[in-house]
């Protein structure tokens, strides 16, 4: 049982108008970016970069459960 979501990720996207295309751009790589889909992991260094790259804070792209 995972105890983090990143439901908000997308929400977020989506309010924000940041596409899949712009986090690959930016320096967000397609295993991540599956790894997100999939719920799994992902390092600090990956969420400071999602942060940048959509203009939020990490309460935008991951909830604790």
């Amino acid at each position: 049982m995972t105890i983090f979501d990143y439901g908000p990720l997308w929400k977020t996207m989506e309010r924000m108008q940041v596409s899949q295309y712009q986090l690959l751009k930016g320096g967000i790589d397609n295993k991540t970016l599956d790894s997100l889909k999939k719920g799994k992991n992902i390092t600090m260094v990956t969420l400071e970069k999602l942060c940048k790259i959509i203009g939020c804070t990490p309460n935008d792209i991951i909830e604790f459960k």
